[in-house]
């Protein structure tokens, strides 16, 4: 399947809770779970730059995000519906940036979405000149980024970018030698402290705990 592809039906996933009960019931293959809907978004608008061929403006213009997860493979994580019926899905490991921004434009979500893998036969010149598509999520209320952003990331920490943990594995000292001037603090689990969501997810898929309920 293409990182981005056209779609005309929202693809099928279950709540978390509905993820937890199916999980705790112990089933048969961890594989037949359907995908969980981290986030539901009415009302957004995207652009993509360059356009997206046979994806309208106008389609652009309003429709509904959807965030979704799965635990076993690479696999959709965002989908956006346009009010016409059609729309597109994104498999996250296209996704290489994801950030929150509030220039003069207004306030959004901004992606940067690498589609080289699409490339046949994975020449390496073609994959060095593919083009980098930028996506822009803009919902109707800004208060929306904060749980637009969190749902992304925690896709981000099951679905890690495979050449990025190869280079993190030489580098594994720079995170546990921290210069004590350094502006980052090392999570120490100190005074009760507790990871994020993001942060049981990325420690969950570092220890293969993945179909642990949280």
């Amino acid at each position: 399947m293409a990182p981005i592809a056209s779609i005309d039906a929202v693809p099928n996933s279950i709540s978390l809770d509905e993820h937890k009960t199916m999980v705790a019931s112990t089933p048969t293959s961890f594989s037949d779970i359907p995908p969980v809907l981290r986030h539901q978004e009415e009302d957004v608008s995207i652009a993509l730059d360059p356009p997206l061929e046979g994806f309208s403006a106008e389609e652009c213009a309003k429709g509904t995000l959807y965030v979704i997860e799965r635990h076993v493979s690479s696999a959709i994580a965002l989908v956006y519906m346009a009010a016409s019926g059609r729309g597109i899905q994104i498999e996250y490991p296209s996704i290489t940036l994801h950030a929150i921004s509030r220039g003069e434009t207004g306030p959004s979500i901004y992606c940067q979405l690498d589609e080289s893998t699409a490339i046949p036969d994975g020449n390496a010149d073609e994959e060095e000149t593919a083009e980098m598509r930028e996506l822009t999520i803009v919902p109707k209320e800004a208060t929306a980024l904060e749980p637009i952003f969190e749902a992304l990331s925690v896709c981000a920490a099951l679905h890690p970018d495979p050449a990025g943990e190869d280079d993190m594995d030489d580098d594994d000292d720079a995170f546990i030698d921290a210069d004590e001037n350094s502006p980052f603090e090392a999570f120490d689990g100190a005074d009760g402290e507790e990871l994020s969501e993001v942060g049981r997810v990325r420690n969950n898929f570092i220890n293969d705990n993945r179909f642990a309920p949280y």
